[in-house]
């Protein structure tokens, strides 16, 4: 039961158990609250960590309409997929930039990320309307922009990532120092959106990939996972999933309609 470290354990393990030629079945199960296994639409406790992420920013975003100028940057998890902080941004509407790891973005210049800011809150000001602006950033996001070159990694192998959204943070207050009198806060959720108790829908869904893991397993299959693709279960041999990453679709509708919702600017995005 894991993402994609515990499935490529469960791979060695399975290959192991065939090369000793015992009778054991290793079945995988889809977790990750970054949804990014392949092959298998949504892991369980994902709507339940981006539903209380819904809820963060909603609260980000009456702090930051409470004052003059008021920016909130909100980080959210997804190393290499988005999911969670695209998510959040389209069930919520008040988001008015979402950064992802899939869209490499520009920091400086007339299209990037903080031009397109300053000229959010100039025409809201201009307007008549109460200036302010919600940020979403995915901590796997902008990794280009800091230039790390010593890429350590972590007890599992992976990559340590920089911290984008103290990035972001410091780049933004230095940049509207002498622009704009910005009142910028910073919010992490981090770990509070997965340990929750699970909403009804992921219970139910848990209970239909146990039972679908148990059938698997007692019918002799192993070395697989149980996906979830068009609306059935599906067996998934581990040597596929563990290949690659599940990532957004950004030419596909999902990602179109997230940056309808924030009204971003298209070309703020490096090709």
């Amino acid at each position: 039961v894991g993402g994609d470290g515990t499935l490529r354990g469960a791979h060695a393990i399975a290959e192991e158990i065939e090369r000793r030629n015992e009778n054991i079945s290793i079945i995988g199960i889809p977790k990750t609250i970054d949804n990014d296994i392949p092959y298998c639409a949504k892991s369980f406790g994902f709507e339940t960590a981006f539903s209380k992420a819904v809820e963060a920013v909603q609260t980000a975003h009456s702090e930051a309409f409470g004052y003059n100028y008021g920016v909130v940057l909100i980080k959210l998890m997804g190393r290499d997929s988005g999911f969670i902080a695209a998510n959040t941004s389209l069930a919520c509407p008040d988001v008015n930039f979402v950064l992802i790891p899939e869209v490499p973005f520009t920091l400086e210049g007339e299209k990037g990320l903080l031009r397109s800011l300053e000229r959010r809150l100039e025409t809201q000001k201009e307007e008549g309307r109460h200036p302010h602006s919600v940020i979403v950033v995915a901590e796997g996001a902008g990794q280009n922009l800091m230039h790390n070159s010593k890429k350590e990694k972590d007890a599992s192998g992976n990559v340590r990532y920089d911290d984008i959204g103290s990035f972001l943070k410091d780049e933004i207050q230095a940049y509207f120092r002498d622009r704009l009198p910005i009142s910028l806060k910073y919010i992490e959720p981090s770990y509070l959106i997965r340990s929750l108790p699970a909403n009804p829908h992921d219970s139910i869904f848990c209970y239909y990939l146990a039972d679908h893991a148990v059938h698997a397993a007692m019918a002799g299959k192993t070395d697989m996972m149980v996906g979830y693709w068009n609306g059935h279960f599906t067996h998934v041999p581990l040597e596929v999933v563990i290949q690659e990453k599940k990532r957004i679709n950004i030419h596909g509708e999902f990602w179109r309609q997230v940056l309808f919702s924030t009204g971003q600017p298209c070309d703020m995005f490096s090709p």
